[in-house]
């Protein structure tokens, strides 16, 4: 298997520099940064910062995971926009420390983790592709969405990475 780092980095490098946009959205448009922090979609849907925090979270698991190595633990502590831009730099630097060769037969390896209260187990190609890649990817994209409903002027480029 390929090594999922580049990948992983890649969107997190993007939705470090979509939060700061959040932040200069704030200054300039005086608007609390709480505001934003709280945000969610719709009443049932998990705040802004929360989507983050996940993100993260699904970016290291399954760096870790497949590298066969143990995943680190980060308590939910965060309380402002710069909190959640140091969780995204920890992570960052996390998954940096695995080797491309921690990756070698990770094809073969097989995930246990826990969801709630549920005990799952997947074949690693599944987990990476059915799991984790989704998992990962929903909860970026809600952040970048709660964001665009609160007015940060982002785009498709922003959420790619490529600007």
């Amino acid at each position: 298997m390929l090594s999922p780092v580049p990948q992983f980095t890649r969107s997190l490098t993007a939705l470090a520099a979509i939060l700061a946009k959040a932040e200069a959205h704030c200054a300039a448009k005086k608007i609390d940064p709480a505001v934003i922090f709280a945000a969610r979609l719709f009443p049932d849907m998990l705040p802004f910062w929360r989507q983050i925090t996940i993100t993260c979270d699904h970016a290291k698991g399954a760096c870790a995971r497949l590298a066969g190595a143990e995943v680190p633990g980060y308590p939910d502590e965060e309380k402002s926009l710069a909190d959640l831009q140091a969780r995204i730099a920890r992570t960052s630097a996390f998954i940096a420390t695995l080797p491309d060769a921690a990756f070698a037969g990770a094809d073969a390896r097989s995930i246990t983790l826990k969801v709630g209260p549920t005990e799952m187990t997947f074949e690693a190609p599944a987990y990476y592709s059915g799991f984790a890649i989704p998992n990962f990817y929903f909860h970026l994209t809600t952040a970048y969405n709660i964001l665009r409903t609160n007015g940060v002027e982002l785009g498709k480029r922003d959420f790619m990475g490529t600007r």
